[in-house]
């Protein structure tokens, strides 16, 4: 009798341990933009990229790190002339880890004068899209869960006493802000392109740092939504500064061949001008 009750309360322990270990850090559709890829205006306003195959200049390479699922991850990794703590991480837009991401990449890691390592995280284990109805499959296809932990890897792999800035665009946007939150202390900035952001208050409120919203005038990250963000983002005591740009979506997309210059080079700017303030790079 003693055996069978000391079972079921090493089973019981095991179950509540598999429950506590594999939660979801967001719920599965908190910042999530793939109800938007059955949408063809959606679709249709990604043109497809320019053929493009980037040779870095800055040392960029390819590199595998390990996640806690038994899996590896990918990423595109630029090392500061100097070791330093300071990281910089780039989500890709919904085509994946493609060569227009890698080229901006090399550009944030030359504005930011090779003083902080730059890496650009893989959030599609390999897949690239070339046209619009292929990246809306590979979107829609996500497990939230691999893409949790494919961002609990590249912690890891920066280690503990990194300090980590993130941007993104689109999808990469959305999740700029939840790295940011998964983050926690280590967090020092983040910058979103036209993401959808977390709604849930409580998770809003683990932010260690303040956010900077690009958006555009749109449909989908419509006003309503930035503004609901916005009430949130009070509620919760973060701060969020952000423009409305008058472009329409994936205006500042590297990877689009039809981007608006006079727009994407204002919100450049500011991104860039927001990440050299939280790095204190003059």
């Amino acid at each position: 009798m003693k055996k069978i009750l000391l079972l079921v309360s090493l089973l019981s322990l095991s179950t509540i341990y598999s429950q506590s270990c594999c939660q979801l850090a967001f719920s599965s559709n908190d910042g999530n933009m793939s109800s938007f890829t059955s949408d063809q205006k959606f679709i249709a306003s990604h043109a497809n990229p320019n053929f493009y195959i980037h040779e870095s200049s800055v040392g960029g390479k390819m590199i595998t790190f390990p996640t806690s699922d038994g899996k590896t991850a990918n990423g595109y990794v630029i090392m500061a002339n100097k070791k330093t703590n300071d990281w910089l991480f780039v989500y890709q837009e919904w085509w994946g880890l493609n060569d227009h991401i890698k080229k901006q990449s090399d550009v944030f890691y030359n504005e930011l004068k090779g003083k902080v390592n730059v890496l650009a995280i893989d959030m599609y284990d390999g897949k690239v899209a070339t046209k619009s109805e292929d990246a809306a499959k590979y979107m829609q296809g996500t497990d939230e869960r691999r893409l949790e932990t494919i961002v609990s890897g590249a912690l890891s792999f920066v280690g503990k006493k990194a300090k980590i800035a993130s941007i993104g665009w689109c999808f990469g946007g959305g999740w700029s802000l939840k790295s940011a939150i998964m983050s926690k202390k280590q967090a020092i900035g983040a910058v979103m392109y036209y993401g959808m952001p977390v709604k849930d208050v409580e998770k809003l409120k683990n932010l260690n740092c303040d956010v900077l919203g690009l958006f555009a005038t749109e449909n989908w990250i419509s006003k309503e939504i930035i503004e609901e963000f916005a009430a949130n983002m009070k509620i919760a005591n973060k701060i969020l500064n952000y423009k409305i740009f008058e472009s329409e979506h994936a205006f500042a997309n590297p990877s689009n061949p039809k981007y608006n210059e006079k727009d994407a080079s204002e919100a450049n700017k500011m991104a860039i001008e927001y990440l050299k303030g939280k790095f204190k790079i003059k």
